[in-house]
């Protein structure tokens, strides 16, 4: 029988707190300009969970968002991401047409983050050599060409 791992996380101030269940779907590092623009990081390390994986339990009335290219005002975009309006601490982005959330892996209090690969590394400002996959976009079963880039030095 597995055991079901439970996380606790907040954002920076404390006003907004949530809890994790489970464990994630996929752990990579994102390099796109979208993602390093909104982590104000060179590279976006991401985890991403089921949604009934996760629950706001304090605070939501703290959280707002933006979807930088939502098709329409009733229609969710690809990536609508949500902060702390008291400090501006990121908490969370869902990704509607992935079914999926992704939570910063560092706001995760106890996790032990295990990344599997690169995304949107054609993109990247940061190279890295750690010996993971570097998908020029995304891999094949996420829509994207499944294009392995080489490390580069």
């Amino acid at each position: 029988m597995s055991q079901t791992q439970n996380y606790t996380g907040s954002c920076f101030c404390g006003a907004v707190e949530f809890t994790l269940n489970g464990q994630p779907e996929i752990m990579g590092y994102c390099h796109c300009d979208s993602c390093r623009q909104w982590s104000a990081a060179q590279v976006n390390a991401f985890t991403l969970w089921k949604p009934e994986n996760f629950k706001i339990t304090k605070g939501s009335e703290n959280l707002s968002g933006f979807d930088k290219i939502a098709p329409t005002k009733d229609e969710p975009g690809p990536s609508n991401r949500k902060w702390c309006t008291t400090c501006g601490s990121h908490v969370v982005i869902e990704h509607p047409t992935m079914g999926l959330i992704d939570v910063p892996a560092v706001i995760i209090e106890g996790f032990t983050f295990i990344p599997g690969f690169h995304v949107h590394y054609q993109e990247s400002v940061h190279p890295m050599q750690d010996g993971l996959p570097k998908f020029k976009d995304l891999p094949s079963e996420a829509g994207g060409s499944g294009e392995v880039l080489p490390e580069s030095s």
